[in-house]
């Protein structure tokens, strides 16, 4: 079958562009949410952390996007202020950031798997040949600019296909991703392609950002917020082997620098114990960057806010446990 049907479409696109690409932040409603609480053992505990305590991952997406993402995500990992990093790879950067993880093992290094090209004139197509993957592509053989768009044309055979092709391409430059997420959300825009995102992560070992929706505050905020967490997705999680996050995250937006510094502290503040991972999309400010994205000032206050003295001992002051990905499957591993 060629095309899903989703009738809530579009408040999927609104609610993965929220969460996932840090380019609109405003909710629905005025409402602040809840923390998000959980009675059974946190992901964190499971894997080895003390109780009620927060373990975070600062994570950095849209690497190999641009040079200017490359070069940002390059120093924060070397500077040790963020934790992990993630790969697009159909974009026009990707294989000389694969080429600097290849050089440094150490660093976490994942692959933010792609299947949405959202920019006006900065866009990129699939790994897999165009003729196999038709319904991944639009007009102009581009991925399509929306998450909507890609759930009405493309099947999870055809996503399968292209999520498989980004990690051989990585292993084929030479890194064997240490994790894998979603770009905008897309993989997580119906359930079959939740699907054959377990599926692939699972035979190839590969930890994916899988969320433990068995907390029902957490399952219920995600399906307010348009994800199509139906009960074949809760079953899903319910089966995956390999280890979840107890919840997920992105940086908050600002009008000024520090108003994002003091709209992180809150986010933190706000979090429960549990693995948390947080998503930003840091890039260095050029005159190049503008000319991609119009979040280029978020962008460029996110390669700096982690290196900022005041946020540093924030989180020494929290008692934050930071870790990465590669941390996570060393744990879980002595599970077994």
């Amino acid at each position: 079958m060629k095309k899903n049907t989703l009738n809530n479409a579009a408040i999927i696109l609104c609610s993965l562009l929220f969460l996932n690409c840090g380019e609109k932040k405003k909710s629905n409603t005025s409402q602040v949410e809840e923390p998000v609480t959980k009675t059974s053992n946190t992901w964190a505990e499971k894997l080895g952390w003390p109780a009620n305590k927060k373990v975070i991952m600062l994570h950095a997406d849209d690497i190999g996007m641009c040079p200017e993402a490359n070069t940002a995500a390059e120093k924060m990992l070397v500077d040790g202020v963020i934790q992990s990093a993630a790969v697009m790879i159909p974009c026009p950067n990707a294989e000389e950031f694969i080429s600097w993880a290849k050089s440094n093992p150490k660093m976490d290094v994942g692959l933010h798997l792609t299947l949405t090209s959202e920019w006006k004139t900065y866009r990129w197509g699939t790994v897999t040949p165009e003729a196999e993957v038709p319904g991944l592509l639009d007009e102009h053989n581009k991925m399509w600019h929306e998450v909507p768009q890609v759930v009405e044309h493309a099947s999870a055979e055809e996503v399968e296909k292209e999520i498989r092709a980004q990690i051989e391409q990585s292993i084929a430059w030479g890194h064997r991703p240490d994790h894998i997420d979603t770009h905008m959300g897309t993989l997580f825009g119906h359930p079959s392609y939740v699907k054959a995102y377990m599926k692939v992560a699972e035979e190839y070992g590969i930890p994916a950002n899988i969320i433990d929706i068995s907390n029902p505050k957490v399952l219920a905020e995600f399906r307010s917020k348009g994800y199509p967490m139906d009960d074949s997705v809760v079953k899903m999680s319910e089966a995956y082997t390999l280890p979840k996050l107890d919840y997920f995250t992105s940086a908050p937006n600002a009008k000024t620098y520090e108003e994002k510094i003091d709209n992180f502290k809150k986010l933190i503040q706000g979090l429960d114990a549990g693995l948390t991972e947080i998503i930003f999309h840091p890039s260095v400010l050029t005159e190049n960057l503008k000319t991609i994205t119009g979040s280029w000032q978020q962008r460029s206050w996110e390669s700096q806010m982690f290196s900022d003295s005041d946020l540093i001992q924030f989180f020494k002051d929290e008692g934050i446990i930071f870790t990465n990905w590669q941390e996570i499957m060393e744990r879980h591993k002595k599970l077994k």
